[in-house]
C-alpha cells in the first residue's frame, strides 16, 4: 500500500497548472496508468456514462481554445488534454445502453436485472428527480467528475501535473466536438475537460481552509 504521507505529499504537489512545458511529453505508459484510473472509477450503478477523449490533435485543440476562455495556455502546451464526455438520454431506465450494460458487462442474472428494473426508475423519478434532461446530464456529470478527480489524483502520485477546466462555453466546446462526431449524435454532452503534463512556473501558494473548518462530526 501507498504511504500516507506520500499520498498527502501527491496532493499538495497537485495544483491547477496553468501552463506546462510544451517540450515535455508524458510517456505512453504513464498516461495509461491515468486512464486506467479513470476507468476503473466508481459510478452510481456502475453504470459508467464517461467517454474520455483524449485531444491530440492541435488543429482541434485550437478549435477547442477559440471556445474556451479558461484554457488559453493549456490547450496549446499541455502533452495531453482529455475531454470527459458524460451520457445524456442513454442513462433513462429502459435504454439499450443500460440494458446492453446489465447483460454484458455487469454480468447480472436476469433476477439481478429484475431487480434493477424495480429500484432503478424509483431512483430516477423519486429519489433524484431526473426526469427533466438537464437534471440528467448533470447527474451523469457528477459521475465523471469522480473519475476526474482520480485521474488528477493517479497523475500527482507519478509526479504529473494537471489542470481541471471548466472554463468554456458548453454551447459552442460541443458544438466543435459535435463537428467532429465525438459526440455520437448527441448521445454524450461535455462534462469537463483536463489537460496534463509537466509544469514551467513555481507552484503558487496552495491555499485551503483548516480541516476543522470544512469538517463536522455529528
Amino acid at each position: 500500500m501507498i504511504d500516507k504521507q506520500a499520498l498527502l505529499d501527491a496532493f499538495q504537489f497537485r495544483h491547477a497548472c496553468k501552463t506546462f512545458d510544451p517540450e515535455r511529453r508524458i510517456p505512453d505508459e504513464d498516461f495509461r496508468v491515468i486512464l486506467e484510473c479513470g476507468r476503473l472509477s466508481p459510478s452510481s450503478f456502475g453504470f459508467e456514462p464517461w467517454r474520455f477523449v483524449v485531444v491530440q490533435d492541435m488543429a482541434l485543440r485550437e478549435k477547442l481554445r477559440a471556445a474556451s476562455w479558461g484554457a488559453q495556455g493549456q490547450l496549446p502546451s499541455a502533452s495531453h488534454v482529455v475531454a470527459i464526455l458524460a451520457r445524456k438520454e442513454d442513462m433513462r431506465p429502459g435504454s439499450d445502453y443500460t440494458e446492453r450494460f446489465m447483460r454484458e458487462v455487469q454480468n447480472l442474472s436476469e433476477e439481478g436485472i429484475a431487480r434493477r428494473h424495480t429500484f432503478y426508475p424509483q431512483f430516477h423519478k423519486t429519489d433524484f428527480r431526473l426526469q427533466d434532461p438537464r437534471a440528467l446530464f448533470d447527474w451523469s456529470c457528477h459521475q465523471a467528475y469522480i473519475a476526474l478527480a482520480n485521474m488528477m489524483t493517479a497523475a500527482a502520485l507519478i509526479g504529473i501535473d494537471s489542470c481541471p477546466i471548466e472554463g468554456f462555453g458548453q454551447a459552442g466546446a460541443e458544438g466543435i466536438l459535435a463537428e467532429a462526431g465525438l459526440l455520437e449524435d448527441g448521445h454524450f454532452g461535455l462534462a469537463v475537460m483536463v489537460a496534463f503534463g509537466y509544469r514551467v512556473d513555481p507552484q503558487p501558494t496552495k491555499t485551503r481552509q483548516t480541516l476543522e473548518q470544512v469538517t463536522r462530526w455529528v
